[in-house]
């Protein structure tokens, strides 16, 4: 056991890591926030985080049970959220989503704007709550394993946050057109995400192979 425990947890946060993807969120949070000081664009990032835990919290601690009790198969719920991850993608490389951010900065909320599509999808997405239920299944975890799991997942949204951080300097930088270039083209890494955990949703549900 003592010689398993550090690869155990190093596998449960590179997977969250990876999930999570910090890097991928900053340009969503630079459109989010273009208009925006960079206390309130922080905040803004904050907020975000702390819903996004909530939510995913949420999942650790009831998601198993919550999809058993509505008989939602984890792959409808897959199918789901990367659905909605998709039309975000579309959204970010039509520039969209930055539109949407321009047309109503004083009808939107740090809140809102925290809320979606940055805690919702973007950082808790369906991937991310999956991989949370699949992390903490109380058929073959303690209590403690759980719990051991949402202390690195708090490190990995800190991460995050320093992320977030940094958006001010690549704003300052890169100017808008070299943010919206990369909104593009991380919009068209989301709808290429999205698309796989759609095809792999499909496959679970009708049973089919894994063709390499």
């Amino acid at each position: 056991m003592s010689h398993t425990f550090p690869n155990h947890l190093l596998y449960e946060f590179s997977t969250l890591i990876v999930v999570l993807d910090p890097l991928s969120t900053v340009p969503v949070f630079m459109a989010v926030t273009r208009d925006l000081e960079r206390k309130d664009a922080l905040r803004v990032g904050a907020y975000s985080l702390l819903i996004a835990f909530v939510l995913l919290l949420f999942f650790i601690v009831f998601g198993q049970m919550f999809l058993q009790a509505l008989k939602i198969p984890m792959a409808s719920f897959q199918l789901a959220g990367s659905i909605m991850l998709f039309l975000l993608g579309l959204d970010m490389i039509r520039g969209k989503l930055t539109e949407s951010t321009d047309n109503s900065p004083h009808g939107r909320s740090l809140i809102q704007r925290a809320a979606y599509p940055l805690a919702m999808p973007v950082i808790a997405g369906a991937g991310s709550m999956l991989t949370v239920v699949m992390l903490t299944n109380n058929d073959t975890h303690t209590v403690g394993e759980q719990i051991q799991t949402t202390v690195l997942l708090v490190l990995c949204l800190s991460i995050h946050l320093i992320s977030f951080s940094l958006a001010g300097y690549i704003k300052k930088y890169l100017g808008t057109t070299g943010i919206e270039t990369i909104g593009r083209v991380f919009g068209l890494i989301l709808t290429s995400i999205a698309v796989t955990g759609i095809v792999v949703a499909i496959k679970i549900s009708f049973g089919l192979p894994n063709i390499q």
